[in-house]
């Protein structure tokens, strides 16, 4: 929407004379009741709860540890070694436990 900054504008006076009749059909005509979204593909995204999933495989490939990584004994998440914030019975912790 193009403003004209040129225009007059309204002082506190002029806007305090505004209806609330006026101001609620102002808010309802900008409103739209349409929605744009097709609920049949809406809801092909998400996953049901209790849904049986026995027979989907799942198509992610593993790693294994990698030399310059540990896991984290507390949060137990895969951590590069620069994130070892101390290390007690061959146990690794992280920073962010740690800290």
């Amino acid at each position: 929407m193009a403003t004209d900054y040129d225009a007059p504008r309204k002082n506190d006076d002029e806007t305090s004379e505004d209806s609330i009749e006026e101001l609620k059909n102002r808010n309802t005509s900008r409103q739209s009741s349409v929605v744009d979204e097709d609920e049949t593909e809406a809801a092909e995204g998400f996953e049901l709860p209790g849904a049986d999933l026995s027979d989907e495989e799942l198509q992610v490939r593993v790693l294994p540890a990698q030399s310059d990584e540990f896991t984290c004994s507390s949060c137990f998440l895969v951590r590069h070694r620069s994130q070892v914030a101390r290390e007690e019975n061959g146990m690794f912790f992280c920073k962010d436990c740690e800290g």
